[in-house]
């Protein structure tokens, strides 16, 4: 999800990774078991401080065999810089947001061919850094866990097809209730359409309309579909699903604006339906997601920030957990294989956070689930947070350990 920025988009792509990279294997970067790598996977460090003429992002090494690389970022005392971006070109391959000081350092792994790429870490005084990848990374492996994992990604990208498909569907129906002035039609279509994005919108939130600058919010289809009121961009404006939720449950009206805005959330859905035909996934994409998706749930469900109008955030919630699940269950095969051990560990915090969303089912709420009020998120937002935490710790290194199966 968006966050504020000085001048840019939040953008966030796990499933971007797959672009212009290189498979992945037990040879992949001839060097990548010496200095600065661990388990088959180059490791570079990345840190965020406060430096004399401003926040600084250092890194620890810009140049690395090509192959999985893990990206560990921390941020010690640098609160201008929120987020951690790898692009190639105007590509993002990968991304970690929520990079604030006092929070522990966060990784991502992804599997990197040959060029030339950049770090970039918006709002730092030097925000692009230059990062060379040089060679070509191995082949991906054939038959046992590496093919049971491939597989895996294989169905995940048919889980990820079926939603994209269902939030056309979705905002199209949300259109037409606006477009009739039934009010309470229309908040009942919001509601049956949030789950959509949410469930796989780690895997879709780096696209871009065409041509456009991936570090401006007019062309991020991210921003311009699920943009939120703290992360407006004035020179873009409102757009998207909570300019709509803002006049149906903050207003409690439909106005002309509204129709407009469903009508071009209609149009920029149907873009990123457009652009996400075709997606396919790495293991680690659904490492990275799955982790990304918890993410979402701490930096905006918990917090009660992601639905402020409608209240819809215990939804979300279950979306997103919903979403880190299939993508878990869709390496569940390959994973058994290497360490059946965690598995049997994330299951069961998978487990512990279903079980704590029974708690807020109401078949006769909008959305099937409580509002998540003031009071409900004083009352009950640190256990909420608690167990996401402990599922996001079973899922920590996923990444790292399935693109060097």
């Amino acid at each position: 999800m968006l966050q504020p920025r000085r001048s840019a988009a939040l953008l966030s792509v796990s499933a971007l990774a797959v672009v212009a990279l290189a498979g992945c294997g037990d040879d992949a970067n001839e060097g990548g078991k010496d200095e600065g790598s661990a388990g088959g996977a180059t490791q570079v460090a990345i840190t965020a401080v406060s430096g004399d003429d401003g926040d600084e992002c250092q890194v620890d090494t810009t140049s690395v065999g090509a192959g999985p690389v893990t990206f560990t970022v921390a941020n010690e005392d640098a609160p201008g810089i929120t987020e951690v971006e790898l692009l190639s070109g105007a590509r993002i391959v990968a991304e970690k947001e929520n990079v604030v000081p006092g929070l522990p350092e966060v990784t991502f792994t992804v599997t990197l061919g040959g060029g030339d790429y950049e770090i970039y870490c918006p709002s730092a005084v030097e925000e692009k850094i230059p990062f060379t990848v040089t060679g070509d990374a191995a082949p991906a492996p054939t038959g046992g866990p590496a093919k049971l994992l491939a597989d895996g990604a294989t169905d995940y990208a048919a889980y990820v097809q079926t939603q994209v498909d269902g939030m056309v569907v979705g905002v199209q129906a949300l259109s037409d209730a606006v477009d009739s002035g039934d009010l309470a039609a229309a908040q009942q279509a919001y509601a049956e359409a949030r789950p959509f994005y949410e469930k796989v919108e780690s895997d879709i939130e780096g696209f871009l309309l065409p041509d456009a600058d991936p570090t401006e919010n007019s062309g991020n289809l991210d921003y311009l579909i699920d943009m939120r009121a703290s992360s407006l961009d004035p020179a873009v404006g409102w757009s998207g699903f909570h300019a709509v939720e803002r006049d149906l449950f903050g207003r409690q009206r439909i106005t002309d604006r509204t129709r407009q805005y469903a009508v071009d959330l209609v149009t920029n859905v149907t873009a990123l339906a457009d652009v996400a035909k075709g997606l396919t996934f790495r293991a680690e994409d659904l490492a990275n997601g799955a982790a990304g998706l918890l993410e979402e749930v701490q930096s905006g469900k918990i917090s009660g920030e992601e639905e402020q109008f409608s209240h819809l955030d215990i939804l979300d919630f279950a979306g997103n957990v919903e979403g880190a699940e299939q993508a878990f269950e869709a390496l569940r095969p390959g994973l058994q294989e290497i360490d059946p051990d965690r598995v049997a560990t994330i299951s069961d915090r998978f487990d512990e956070v279903n079980q704590l969303l029974e708690r807020y089912k109401d078949p006769s709420a909008l959305g099937g689930y409580r509002p998540y009020t003031a009071a409900l998120r004083k009352s009950d937002a640190p256990e909420m947070s608690r167990r996401v935490q402990a599922l996001a710790e079973a899922l920590a290194g996923l990444a790292e350990k399935v693109a060097t199966a």
